[in-house]
């Protein structure tokens, strides 16, 4: 079953084949191989999408049950078309900060308050229980999306936010905020019975650090130690995730205490297998979303079977198209990919 094939692989055991997931979000792809319309029929749809596509692991987040934006200051940064027929595109563009000394006086604990322990742990573990029910045939993880710099993302948006990390002392100050924030889920999902944790943080952009790297040193991967402690403390198997090329920071992540790493496919792959296959979960794959959308079926064979010749000896090796399969990948395109990939996936 697809669920035993997903965990054994995120505890580095041997499968009969490569784990699989995908990050989807087309849903022309899901009508055509389930027959049903995942924006009317919902949980349906998706879970007859997941286990035709043999699905083995969800990528899954989940920041609590009364979202920033009701409880303090956000920026909304609008968003471009990325759904089916733009459903997603929202054209609003407002932020609440208009001086840097607003940023760098800010505090997240105070902006946004801790909710209540054991609600949280409660509400946590419900949400997971009802997932993984849901979802019974794939391993359904607990998770954190905004965790230090996505967070200070969403509360200042980008403007404010490179303004304010110029300063680097008083910046570190307003990261700690954001980190005693996410401290507080950690220790709630902490309790919950989720096995797997992801924790997600976009810390760099697709050309790679937008801050100094002894910024992200001294400021943000002590503290992600910090927070994978507790999680390991628990048992519980955590798995980094951020966009971007974070190649150079790697080795960083790792010795944070990471046990996997979920990235795009712009982060050098060669590299992470060769440090990391034995030891590590990794999730991604030399394909591209791009190949997929605008080249042909040669191009998506040659970057499987590259990936394939990596993946085979990695114990914990999920493939994944790791930036994405969006509306607009053709659909023929998205059917070859998962049938020569299947073909080939055995060890």
């Amino acid at each position: 079953m697809s669920y035993d094939i997903g965990l054994r692989t995120i505890r580095l055991e041997p499968t009969e084949r490569l784990a699989h997931t995908e990050y989807c979000s087309n849903y022309a792809l899901v009508r055509a191989v389930t027959g049903l319309n995942p924006r009317v029929d919902g949980d349906a749809a998706w879970r007859q999408f997941y286990d035709v596509w043999q699905i083995d692991f969800l990528w899954v987040t989940n920041d609590g049950p009364v979202p920033w934006s009701r409880r303090g200051r956000t920026t909304d940064m609008g968003h471009a078309e990325f759904l089916e027929e733009g459903i997603d595109r929202r054209e609003t563009v407002s932020c609440p900060f208009y001086e840097v000394e607003d940023v760098l006086r800010f505090d997240a604990v105070e902006e946004y308050g801790l909710p209540n322990m054991e609600e949280l742990i409660q509400y946590d573990d419900r949400c997971y229980r009802h997932g993984q029910e849901m979802y019974p045939h794939q391993v359904y993880p607990g998770g954190y999306y905004k965790t230090i710099v996505s967070g200070a993302i969403e509360a200042f948006g980008w403007e404010m936010l490179l303004t304010a990390a110029a300063d680097w002392k008083r910046f570190d100050k307003v990261l700690e905020s954001f980190y005693q924030l996410t401290l507080h889920h950690v220790r709630a999902w902490a309790k919950t019975t989720c096995p797997v944790f992801i924790c997600h943080d976009d810390m760099v952009w697709t050309q790679g650090p937008f801050m100094h790297p002894d910024f992200y040193r001294t400021a943000i991967f002590p503290r992600y130690r910090r927070l994978w402690d507790v999680l390991h403390d628990a048992g519980k198997i955590v798995l980094f995730c951020s966009d971007g090329d974070w190649t150079q920071f790697v080795d960083d992540i790792a010795a944070a205490g990471a046990d996997g790493f979920i990235f795009e496919p712009i982060t050098d792959l060669e590299s992470v297998v060769e440090r990391y296959g034995k030891t590590h979960v990794i999730m991604g794959s030399k394909v591209d979303c791009r190949t997929l959308t605008f080249g042909t079926w040669e191009g998506i064979q040659r970057e499987i079977d590259e990936t394939l010749t990596l993946a085979r000896a990695c114990p914990g090796f999920v493939f994944a198209i790791g930036n994405h399969l969006p509306s607009n990948v053709p659909v023929d395109n998205a059917r070859f990919y998962l049938e020569y990939l299947s073909t080939h996936w055995r060890r």
